[in-house]
Order: structure tokens, then C-alpha cells, then sequence
């Protein structure tokens, strides 16, 4: 049991330390000075008391080991008085004053810089992970970890480094009053074990409900996610108020998950006073009548004790508190080694720029024992114009998903000129890929930031802005707002009509200065005559970029130079569209049925 608990608390301490290094150390010898100049402090009332109480005279003896501080004073020429012991108290307090002061600014210091890191390195891992781990993985979770938990981590080193520290005052005290009597000092580590026992079994009942309180967390952030982002269908259908009673449930198991560590922790506070004050009152009676000592040492070692057990209850509740948040935690941890463990693997070969081709030959992926594409062959030549019609779940979007880097292929090569995918520096290889999607993506900030990525508004800048406005057929649109290109767009562009959202995207893959140009089925969800304006916009660019369509109408294909037919994962037909239309009677088909 002692094993497992000392595993566990180190544990957590090697994480904290992986984080913020050897100044974690710092804070604990600060606590170290605090404590002993505290107990300096303290073992100068039995001066005093002597000074008081009897004829004037001070003496070392009844002080017992602690004895070298009066004669330390003699040594360096300082008389003792009532005024000499009283200044050093003073001096011993202040010390002590600046040093709680300074850890207390260090320790601040030191969660800034452990949250810092954490917040940067979720992100970075979140950036690096593999996207086919992120597709399988609870969204809730993800941003609840990301948020939420942050907070709570910084709650749980809080308390872990004030438990450390309130545990180092102990032992502080403790080798004072082994100095002062031996037998004091085992008084101390009985009362310390017999109040353990209380606090053990409470302990891992807060920690049952902190996980608990976690897990449920981590469901009420994918909840709410998802009544935002089906706000208009649960109002239009008039089910806001059913899916609204599913998250009361949550809600209510959450506030009964903080009760229950509420109350417990209420207990330990309600316990803590009685009980320090009982074993106090044992330890005096213990001393006066079965171990025959005097006043003094046992006033001094009833402020040695004073303190120890304080500091004993105080790194007690510091633990419980600790254990309140250890859930979040332990999600934050196995979190963090779940994007490790996913990191996407990534070549070193740069990509510079589209010079010939990108050739699949006998590509095979799936997820689980579900195979979507199968044995794909297919070239696609720089500057030509591609377009991948199926019928629904054929595997369109995936392949798109793994000529885009995404997805790795389970069999198969995938190259770019000659260069495997493996081999391949996926993130100079996407930085020249424009992602256009049936819902646009659109940021909460101005058209200038939306388009051009945050980038500064120098001349160049604004140049090429105004360039892929006047390319995206919005230039006129933009000039006549009143703010122009700094009109603030709203929560997924809601002051933009969807074919102005388009072109948004569309202008904003342009600026970025790409070489191959991903629609995924862009137009599909506009209106015929925007869809119609969106498709001489992208006609427009043919011959300037590799475009690489999705489609689901096939009017918007019609001219594009080659049209990939897909059937249940294969490549069925490779062939312009007129081409096509002889040579699949299922592609005449849906033709035919969309009356083009």
C-alpha cells in the first residue's frame, strides 16, 4: 500500500517536473527556510518565559540541543536581554516574512509557466497528431482537456506543491522538537499516524468522485458542442427542449459529483480543529503526568507541536484538495500520451512546388476491417483539372483525404513527383494544397484576416488581397462595405450569404499562393444561379492550378479535363466527360437524372 502510494505521489511529481525542471526544487529549500527560521523564532519565547518568570537570569540547559542559539548570541559579543531576544525575534520573523513572500511570488511564477507549457503543448501535439485518430476521438473530451482541465491542473499543482511544502514544515518541526525531546518526537508521529486514518479513507473517496466528476465534464463539453452546432434544426423542429433536458441530466450528475467532494472536504475542515486540539491536549497531559516535564520545554515544545500538527492538517487538506482535481489530471495525462502515441509520422523531404504529377498506384485504406478505397490507380498532372464523382459513400472524400496528406495509405504508393508520401515533408506539402469544403470555413474576424491568415497589412499584403478579391469576383462587394476589407464577419461568417462564403474560401486558398486546389463538393449546398457565379470563378482558374473536384451536380463538371468515376472504392473509368458518358451507362445515368 505505502509502495503504491509513494509511486503514485512521485509519479505525479516527475510529470510536474518534466514541465518546469530542477526550479521545482527551489521552492521546496525556500519552504525549508521558512521553517527553520520560524522555529529559530519560536525556541526564543523560552527565553523569554525565563526572563519573565524567574530572577532576570537566562540559561541554555532547558532548552536542550536547541541550546547553541542563545550561545551562538553570546559568541558574537551581544548580551542577552529582554530587548536582544526580543529584536531577534524580530529579525528571525521578518526573515521568515520575505521568505514566505518570495516563495510566494516563485510559485506563481512557477504555475504560469507549467499552464504555458501545457497550453502550448496540447496544441503543438494536437497539430502533429494523425488524422485518423482525430476523426475517431471524442470532440467533448478534446475541448474539455484543452479548457477546462488546464484549469483544473494548475488547481491540482497548487495543492500537490502546498501538500509537499506543508510536509516539509512538518519535518522542520519535527527535527526541532527531536533537538528539544526525543520523546515529544514521537508523540508527534503518533498523533500524525492516528489522524491519518480518517483522512485515508476520505481521500479515496474524493479521488472516486473527481474521476467521476471528469468523465462527465468530458461528456457535457460534446453536448454542448453539438446543440450549437445543431442550434437551428433543434429550434426549427422544436426539439431545443428535449435535447435541453438531455444536458440537465448532465448537469445535475456534474453539481452532484462537486457536492459530494464538497461534503467531503467539508468534513476534513470540521475535523481538523477538534482533533488538534485533542491530541494537544493528550500530548500535555502525557508530558506533565507520565513524563515529569517542567513548564518550559513543554511550552516550547507545545509551539513545536502547535505548528507541526498544523502544518500536518493543513498539508492533509492540501492532499484531499489535490485528490479533488487528480481526475482531470490523469485525463490530462493519458490525453497528452494519446497524442504522443498518434503523432502523425512525417518525411523530410521539402515540398517546393507541383513540377510534374501525383501518381497513386494500387492505393488500399480503410478504418477497422471496413475497406473503403481499393487498389486505386490514378495520375494526376500538374495544372489539369480532375473531378471524382461516385455515388454516396463510394470513397470520393477519403481518397481526396489521402492525396491531401491526411491519411496515410495502408497499401500502396502514393508520390509527388517521384517523392513517396512517407518520404514527403507533409506540412511543406500542404501549405501549397487550397481546401475548399461544402461548409466554408470562416473565422469570427475581419474579410482582410479571414483571407489572408493574420498576416500583417503591409503594401505587398494588401496587393495581393485586393489581386484574389478581384479573382474571387468580390472586390466590388468588398469596396462598397463601409468598413471594406476590415467588416468583422460575425460566428461562421453569419453576415455573409452562403456563395459569398465561397468565395471567401476560395480567396483565401489563392492568396496563400497554392499549386493544387481541393473542392470537395463546394457548390453543392448553393443555389443554382451562386453555384453558377462560383463555377465561372473556379472556371477562371483552370489551367493556373491542379484542381481536384468532388462533385455531386455534374453540371459544374462538364469542362474539367479528366472525370474519375468511383465504384465501391475502385477507380471504375478514367475519361473526359462526353468520353464518359459512352463509356459508363451508370454515369449517363446520373446524368440523365440531373437533367444536365
Amino acid at each position: 500500500m505505502i509502495k503504491k502510494a509513494l509511486k503514485r505521489i512521485f509519479s505525479n511529481l516527475h510529470w510536474f517536473f518534466t514541465y518546469l525542471g530542477y526550479k521545482i526544487f527551489l521552492a521546496a529549500f525556500i519552504s525549508i527556510v521558512v521553517g527553520v527560521l520560524d522555529g529559530f523564532g519560536l525556541t526564543l519565547f523560552l527565553p523569554l518565559l525565563q526572563m519573565v518568570s524567574g530572577d532576570g537570569t537566562v540559561e541554555a540547559e532547558p532548552m536542550g540541543n536547541l541550546g547553541f542559539i542563545l550561545e551562538g548570541i553570546n559568541a558574537v559579543g551581544i548580551q542577552i536581554t529582554l530587548l536582544s531576544i526580543l529584536l531577534f525575534m524580530v529579525f528571525f520573523f521578518s526573515l521568515k516574512g520575505l521568505a514566505v513572500y518570495g516563495n510566494k511570488i516563485y510559485s506563481v511564477a512557477l504555475q504560469q509557466q507549467l499552464i504555458r507549457k501545457i497550453r502550448l503543448s496540447l496544441l503543438r501535439s494536437l497539430n502533429q497528431v494523425n488524422f485518423k485518430y482525430f476523426v475517431k476521438s471524442d470532440v467533448g473530451r478534446i475541448q474539455n482537456t484543452m479548457t477546462g482541465e488546464v484549469g483544473r491542473v494548475q488547481q491540482a499543482y497548487q495543492a500537490y506543491f502546498l501538500s509537499l511544502q506543508q510536509l516539509i514544515m512538518v519535518l522542520v518541526y519535527a527535527g526541532f522538537a527531536f533537538f528539544v525531546d526525543f520523546q515529544f518526537a514521537l508523540l508527534v508521529a503518533v498523533g500524525g499516524v492516528l489522524t491519518n486514518l480518517l483522512y485515508s479513507s476520505i481521500y479515496k473517496k474524493t479521488k472516486g468522485a473527481s474521476r467521476k466528476l471528469t468523465g462527465e465534464s468530458n461528456v457535457y463539453q460534446g453536448q454542448v458542442i453539438q446543440h450549437i452546432a445543431h442550434f437551428k434544426y433543434l429550434r426549427a423542429t422544436g426539439m431545443a427542449r428535449k435535447f435541453s433536458n438531455h444536458l440537465e441530466k448532465t448537469i445535475k450528475k456534474i453539481e452532484q459529483s462537486r457536492k459530494r467532494i464538497g461534503e467531503l472536504a467539508g468534513i476534513l475542515e470540521a475535523a481538523r480543529e477538534p482533533m488538534l486540539i485533542s491530541v494537544i491536549t493528550a500530548v500535555i497531559l502525557i508530558q506533565v503526568y507520565y513524563m515529569g516535564g517542567s513548564l518550559g520545554p513543554i511550552l516550547i515544545s507545545l509551539l513545536f507541536f502547535y505548528r507541526a500538527l498544523t502544518s500536518l492538517t493543513a498539508m492533509q487538506n492540501a492532499w484531499n484538495r489535490f485528490l479533488e482535481v487528480s481526475g482531470s489530471l490523469e485525463n490530462m495525462q493519458a490525453f497528452q500520451h494519446e497524442l504522443t502515441s498518434n503523432k502523425g509520422k512525417d518525411g523530410i523531404i521539402p515540398f517546393n512546388g507541383l513540377i510534374e504529377r501525383i501518381q497513386l498506384k494500387g492505393v488500399c485504406f480503410g478504418y477497422a476491417k471496413i475497406k473503403i478505397l481499393k487498389e486505386i490507380d490514378l495520375d494526376i498532372v500538374k495544372n489539369q483539372s480532375i473531378a471524382l464523382v461516385g455515388e454516396s459513400g463510394s470513397g470520393k472524400t477519403t481518397l481526396v483525404n489521402l492525396i491531401a496528406g491526411l491519411l496515410p495509405a495502408e497499401k500502396g504508393e502514393l508520390s509527388v513527383d517521384g517523392i513517396s508520401f512517407t518520404q514527403l515533408n507533409k506540412e511543406s506539402y500542404q501549405r501549397r494544397i487550397g481546401y475548399i469544403t461544402q461548409e466554408p470555413v470562416i473565422f469570427n474576424d475581419s474579410i482582410f484576416n479571414n483571407v489572408t491568415f493574420w498576416a500583417e497589412a503591409s503594401r505587398e499584403n494588401l496587393r495581393r488581397f485586393w489581386g484574389v478579391m478581384e479573382q474571387a469576383s468580390l472586390k466590388e462587394f468588398v469596396i462598397e462595405l463601409s468598413e471594406a476589407e476590415h467588416t468583422e464577419l460575425g460566428n461562421n461568417g453569419i453576415n455573409l450569404s452562403g456563395g459569398q462564403k465561397q468565395r471567401i474560401s476560395i480567396a483565401r486558398e489563392l492568396f496563400k499562393s497554392v499549386d493544387i486546389l481541393i473542392l470537395d463538393e463546394a457548390t453543392s449546398a448553393l443555389d443554382t444561379e451562386t453555384e453558377r457565379n462560383i463555377q465561372d470563378s473556379i472556371e477562371a482558374l483552370k489551367g493556373n492550378y491542379t484542381l481536384i473536384i468532388v462533385a455531386h451536380r455534374l453540371s459544374t463538371i462538364k469542362s474539367v479535363d479528366q472525370i474519375v468515376m468511383i465504384t465501391e472504392g475502385r477507380v471504375e473509368y478514367v475519361a473526359p466527360f462526353k468520353e464518359l458518358m459512352k463509356m459508363s451507362t451508370k454515369f449517363k445515368r446520373m446524368v440523365t437524372l440531373q437533367e444536365i
